[in-house]
């Protein structure tokens, strides 16, 4: 099976913003795939493994259901590989082409996703390694905490442009300036 062609990264014009204690960066557009069916995080991370699929984070997104996002572009016959694996317990749909991943770190971070969310992102309640399905705004989006100040959200291609100006202006009022490229 032929890989497909890779579309233009929607945030591409899209500066990284940085302060001394926040920063907001569209991240690689490398896989992620969306995993429906009968399976448990540790089942999809041994058939990850088993399958040579390294660097990526299993992210539950609802009942029996995982995105599995990482930095690095897969082959499509590795991303078919991994889907025959799961023949018969679960369901891999490639959702690279659909999706954009997005940054906010930093010791502000949480403040800054705490005007838009109703999530209680304190490490209390949702600590390293949480994931949860919300809005921010009227956009829909997945937000992971993957470190103890830093938080990726997944969203919508048609929305990442809109979902990325409205955490420009806030980061931009918490200090925060364009990085140069």
């Amino acid at each position: 099976m032929p890989d497909l062609p890779r579309k233009k990264p929607v945030l591409a014009g899209k500066a990284a913003l940085q302060g001394s204690d926040i920063r907001l960066e569209a991240l690689p557009e490398g896989h992620l795939l969306h995993v429906m069916g009968a399976t448990t995080t540790e089942g999809l991370e041994a058939h990850l493994s088993a399958a040579g699929i390294k660097d990526s984070a299993v992210r539950p997104a609802g009942y029996r259901q995982w995105f599995i996002a990482g930095n690095n572009v897969l082959p499509n016959a590795l991303v078919w590989d991994f889907s025959n694996a799961l023949a018969g317990s679960a369901f891999v749909s490639d959702q690279r082409h659909g999706r954009v991943r997005v940054g906010v770190s930093g010791l502000r971070a949480a403040e800054l996703l705490s005007k838009g969310t109703a999530v209680d992102l304190h490490p209390a309640t949702f600590p390293q390694g949480r994931t949860a399905m919300t809005l921010f705004g009227h956009i829909s989006l997945q937000v992971a905490r993957p470190g103890a100040d830093e938080f990726e959200l997944t969203v919508l291609r048609s929305f990442a442009e809109s979902l990325y100006e409205e955490l420009e202006a806030l980061a931009l009022s918490l200090g925060a300036a364009r990085v140069a490229s």
